[in-house]
């Protein structure tokens, strides 16, 4: 904020609130000044806030504005009290605030006398983010060790014969069972031609025997998300999907062994590309290697091809980022292959969190 040469910085995004506060409702807004952190929100969230008898407070150590009507109304009022008489500067996330909400505070400040000027701004909070502290990293640790758990009961039980959206109602209660609070995304279960798309939405096709399914899921511990992807056969493989699933886990090993301090997230994820196109399926992986994960499943660092137009740094990774290594190969009308696992990048190197074979695994059943 100071180098932005910023009175005050509204935080509107509610993964910064959360981030900035350990606020875990749905409605707040924060402004950030040198020396205060001003809360504002509604009475539904008051007692969390204040805490009771034996229960701690969600948030200490903040400045509460309770929001009696209109929280955009609030925060006019508080932003005229912070910068009175002069010519203040107060940021805002430019990625959250609409351009309507955007006018109408703009209007309202001038309208009430103030002189404040409201300035753009991108990535603040999530430049803090970015890098995991050691509470943060001891959180994705445990999440990671409940969804590898997750993950060895859900390779035990799939099997041919029910329906993707089946299965992944199965995935999401095993996903409960561990702890997690709630699923990081929806379940994809994509068996057979589905599984060559990346993104496919559980329907109503049977998983059978022969068929290549893709299991992508995660979860949401203590406000961090974790996330993983297996494949598996249901019976033998062909010839062509151990083809297949071999040269994708070579592209895995080979971004998992490029990861370290210092690496260009471009670099990791051209060692999984270079790997699938030495294998002859380059033309098959359309996606990045790899996104960030925290209090959002998907965040920065997105480890993924440049782009010149827009990536002009060539960003390194630094110990305390997490992020997936995500590889895969997609031939429509036949099927495809993703493995996924989250990455500490140390300072020795990397650490991988999740942990479950990455064999091909050809499901058996009687």
């Amino acid at each position: 904020m100071a180098a932005r040469s910023l009175d005050a910085l509204i935080v509107t995004a509610l993964p910064n609130v959360l981030y900035l506060t350990n606020f875990t409702g749905s409605a707040a807004i924060v402004v950030v000044t040198a020396d205060r952190v001003c809360f504002l929100t509604d009475f539904r969230y008051l007692t969390a806030l204040e805490g009771s008898r034996g229960t701690p407070r969600e948030c200490p150590g903040l400045d509460v504005v309770e929001v009696a009507g209109s929280y955009d109304r609030s925060l006019a009022d508080l932003v005229t009290t912070l910068t009175p008489g002069r010519a203040g500067r107060v940021g805002f996330e430019a990625a959250d605030l609409t351009v309507a909400r955007h006018a109408w505070l703009t209007e309202t400040l001038a309208g009430q006398g103030s002189q404040a000027g409201l300035v753009a701004t991108e990535g603040i909070v999530e430049s803090l983010r970015i890098r995991k502290d050691a509470y943060e990293i001891a959180t994705l640790r445990e999440a990671a060790r409940r969804l590898s758990g997750v993950a060895q009961r859900v390779l035990a039980e799939v099997r041919p014969g029910v329906s993707e959206t089946e299965f992944a109602f199965t995935v999401d209660t095993r996903i409960h069972e561990a702890g997690f609070s709630r699923t990081a995304f929806d379940t994809i279960v994509a068996g057979g031609p589905n599984s060559a798309l990346p993104h496919a939405r559980p329907g109503e096709r049977i998983l059978s025997e022969g068929d290549l399914v893709v299991l992508d899921f995660g979860g949401v511990y203590r406000s961090y998300c974790v996330d993983l992807t297996r494949t598996v056969s249901l019976g033998p493989a062909s010839p062509r999907t151990r083809e297949v699933y071999e040269a994708v886990r070579r592209a895995h090993a080979q971004a998992i062994a490029a990861v370290a301090p210092g690496r260009s997230r471009f670099d990791i994820d051209a060692a999984a590309r270079q790997s699938l196109t030495e294998s002859g399926l380059g033309e098959a992986f359309g996606h990045g290697t790899g996104h960030g994960l925290g209090i959002e499943v998907h965040e920065n660092p997105r480890v993924a091809q440049r782009r010149p137009d827009v990536d002009p740094q060539n960003d390194a990774v630094t110990s305390g980022m997490v992020f997936t290594i995500e590889p895969g190969a997609y031939l429509a009308g036949w099927g495809g292959v993703r493995i996924e696992d989250d990455v500490l990048v140390t300072d020795d190197g990397v650490d991988v969190l999740t942990d479950v074979t990455t064999d091909l695994i050809e499901i058996r059943w009687t």
